[in-house]
């Protein structure tokens, strides 16, 4: 379920999170299965750093991941049929959650149409 490195391997127990995501479909709250919860931590630019976790929801929208240093870090969420989610997010407790909702893509404009 978790295939992690590098950040679960460097983190101290007594400077590191654990973390745990459910994943919504945002139309009718249902649970999405097997999503990819993918973790980076990103650098006081901005910028991406090597290294990171990703995980996969269970049947219920659940995944968790101890050993995660404090900072910053990015958070992808990526499932089929639905619109990729990302934002960076500091984590600062030793336990914290979190509530994504996915929504369909939406249409593309274009003035071609």
């Amino acid at each position: 379920m978790v295939a992690g490195f590098a950040l679960a391997t460097i983190a101290v127990a007594n400077d590191a999170a654990t973390l745990h995501f459910t994943v919504l479909k945002a139309e009718n709250q249902k649970p999405v299965r097997n999503a990819s919860v993918i973790i980076h931590p990103v650098n006081k630019e901005g910028r991406q750093q090597k290294g990171g976790v990703e995980l996969k929801t269970d049947a219920e929208g659940t995944a968790r991941v101890d050993g995660i240093p404090f900072g910053r870090m990015r958070i992808q969420v990526i499932a089929p049929g639905l619109q990729t989610y990302g934002e960076d997010c500091e984590i600062k407790q030793a336990d914290q959650e979190f509530v994504i909702k996915m929504s369909r893509p939406k249409d593309q404009l274009s003035i071609y149409k």
